[in-house]
């Protein structure tokens, strides 16, 4: 499997296993970062492995409490 730097939103809606709206609320909400190339909206790797961590840190935090 080739690792790419660059996601388009049906990728990253796969790899996060997210609805496009979900997708989307969380670009809107600052919580998944992404690029424009262009008129293409791209999710860079690293911000989807940083909006795993995220999810993780709240799961967590959650247990916790």
């Amino acid at each position: 499997m080739r690792l790419k730097a660059l996601y388009r939103i049906p990728e990253a809606m796969d790899l996060l296993s997210m609805s496009r709206t979900v997708i989307y609320e969380q670009m809107r909400a600052g919580r998944l970062r992404s690029v424009k190339q262009g008129r293409t909206r791209l999710i860079p790797a690293n911000a989807i492995t940083d909006y795993v961590a995220l999810l993780e840190r709240e799961n967590n935090q959650g247990v916790a409490a």
